[in-house]
């Protein structure tokens, strides 16, 4: 068998830069190289370890298989090798950045007044932001442009690692005065209202659904779509309609009687705000340290 030389951590680096930018122009600017000389590293690193790590088109640039396997194993000896660093500095503690998605909602409410606090906690840590919705977060770690994902996506993905942070809890609710004029007490009363969720699938409603008897039916006058729930908080408080909610979300508003929470004797399905990442990434003792540091913050 032939022994293969060990590659350098330069050529590991650029590797992931080009695994994580999918693009080797952007990817050769991050490593402050040209694009002929990045291209060159890349090629020389797969002529070393005897196996094309890389599919090129004209159009796209994806990991092989056996770029996916030295993915993992280049970020650990890269970060490997920053701790070589870090181990002769007299108590200084390592440098970590990484870039956090969330929904926009939970990202104010939550992470953005935790920041300061979640940086403090543990000197040399550094939280970036990303906000999208939470298929996006997923593919996006998946293919490694964010590190890891605090949502409520139900998960089914042996691809990914998670610890649970905070359960969310939901409830349904509509604005008094569209309840006094319409009352909602069963589903016969659905046909009198319309319904405000995030989109066609009605994936907050469900959470209604899974807590009612199979045979129920519920028929709404209308369903309006609309994206995100600060938009359907707000819709709601005009009385445009009905809305399955976090309840963390609009617990002012229904302490204060702005909203009215209905159908009370049903307990809505719960689901967990979760801190996601990819299973077998080489930071996944910084993530579970995260993780227990969000889950000591309360949920607002």
């Amino acid at each position: 068998m032939r022994t293969i030389d060990p590659p350098d951590l330069e050529s590991l680096r650029c590797f992931v830069a080009a695994a994580t930018h999918l693009r080797f122009r952007s990817a050769a600017e991050a490593c402050a190289l040209s694009p002929t000389a990045f291209s060159a590293r890349i090629r020389a690193l797969e002529e070393q370890l005897g196996a094309e790590l890389f599919q090129r088109t004209t159009r796209s640039v994806r990991l092989t298989d056996a770029g996916e396997r030295l993915l993992a194993q280049a970020r650990v000896a890269l970060d490997a090798a920053e701790r070589c660093a870090v181990v002769v500095r007299d108590g200084a503690a390592p440098a970590f950045e990484l870039t956090l998605g969330t929904r926009f909602e939970l990202g104010l409410s939550f992470l953005v007044p935790a920041l300061r606090a979640l940086e403090e906690a543990r000197p040399g840590r550094r939280i970036h932001l990303y906000f999208a919705d939470s298929v996006d977060l997923v593919a996006r770690i998946l293919r490694g442009d964010i590190d890891a994902a605090v949502h409520s996506m139900r998960l089914n993905d042996a691809r990914l690692a998670y610890v649970p942070l905070h359960e969310e809890r939901y409830v349904l609710v509509g604005s008094r005065k569209l309840i006094a004029t319409a009352p909602l007490a069963s589903a016969r009363d659905a046909a009198r209202h319309t319904l405000l969720d995030v989109s066609s699938d009605l994936p907050l409603f469900r959470y209604l659904l899974d807590a009612r008897p199979a045979a129920e039916q519920w028929s709404f006058a209308h369903v309006e779509r609309l994206g995100t729930i600060a938009a359907i908080r707000a819709r709601a408080l005009e009385g445009a309609g009905v809305a399955v909610l976090p309840q963390y979300f609009v617990q002012k508003d229904l302490r204060e009687g702005r909203l009215a929470a209905l159908l009370p004797r049903t307990k809505l399905a719960s689901d967990w705000f979760r801190l996601v990442w990819r299973a077998g990434h080489p930071h996944e003792g910084r993530f579970r340290d995260l993780a227990a540091d969000l889950a000591a913050r309360p949920l607002r």
